[in-house]
């Protein structure tokens, strides 16, 4: 699949071959009074950021970086964090599709990483995602989301402190290479109807909670200044957050905006 020309629903779409950050680029366009939805993609980031200002390098041309401007003036203030969920679930669609994976393959590890199984069972990290958002009152003003996918990345290139926890679309096709420019299109194609719902009022609440790999497993949690374990029993579709079973039986909610980590510790514990 492929798009010709951009799609009515970006106002502005532009290609870099490196930038610092497209997450910069993004905030500026939109702080300039760029009208949403505006898209920086680039084939390389010197000062890529992960979630809480960790870094996030990929050789040039081996993943798929991007960041999307919006204006979602009528989204209220407590479900800002759906901007960065259809995202996700849009990339995550276009990643099987252009991969040519079964449905099925990739799942979100809440709060913000597309994930594959690996093949001891250890989830390996395929995207992140980081969102960030400037409210007025309580509605959403606007919101810049990036991600970074690993797509055209053989293992054999993989950073060595990294490369035990982490997957490349390149790897889960079997060494096949991977177009950017087809999953860009693919994902753009998914974007669309997702947002648009969105801002209609509809937030596709039960296929964010079903492609959660977290949902069952052991978790280990780093949030507001105090861990937190216990079996994750689902998420919660009105403010994101996990629900996890404490020893004890009691349940808590963890809103993702307070998560610094979030580990699956393992599926045999009780």
């Amino acid at each position: 699949m492929s798009l010709t020309g951009r799609p009515e629903f970006i106002s502005r779409l532009e290609h870099f071959a490196s930038v610092d950050s497209t997450q910069r680029i993004v905030r500026e366009w939109l702080d300039a009074g760029v009208p949403e939805v505006a898209i920086a993609r680039a084939d390389h980031q010197q000062r890529g950021r992960g979630r809480h200002g960790r870094d996030w390098q990929a050789p040039a041309g081996a993943g798929l970086l991007v960041s999307i401007g919006f204006r979602p003036r009528a989204l209220a203030a407590g479900h800002g964090w759906r901007l960065a969920a259809v995202v996700s679930l849009a990339m995550l669609d276009a990643a099987e599709e252009a991969a040519g994976l079964k449905d099925g393959t990739l799942w979100l590890k809440w709060p913000n990483d597309i994930v594959a199984n690996g093949p001891d069972g250890q989830l390996l990290k395929l995207a992140g995602v980081l969102g960030e958002s400037v409210t007025v009152g309580d509605r959403t003003d606007s919101a810049v989301i990036g991600i970074g996918l690993n797509s055209d990345w053989p293992a054999a290139d993989f950073p060595p402190d990294l490369a035990a926890g982490m997957t490349s679309l390149h790897e889960l096709a079997g060494g096949r290479p991977i177009s950017n420019g087809v999953l860009f299109d693919a994902f753009l194609a998914r974007l669309e109807p997702r947002y648009e719902a969105l801002r209609g009022g509809t937030f596709d609440a039960a296929g964010w909670s079903i492609r959660q790999r977290t949902t069952g497993a052991w978790v280990e949690i780093e949030t507001g200044g105090r861990q937190i374990s216990g079996r994750a029993t689902g998420v919660e579709p009105e403010r994101g957050g996990l629900l996890v079973r404490l020893d004890g039986g009691r349940q808590e909610l963890v809103d993702s905006g307070e998560v610094m980590r979030c580990r699956i510790a393992g599926e045999d514990r009780r």
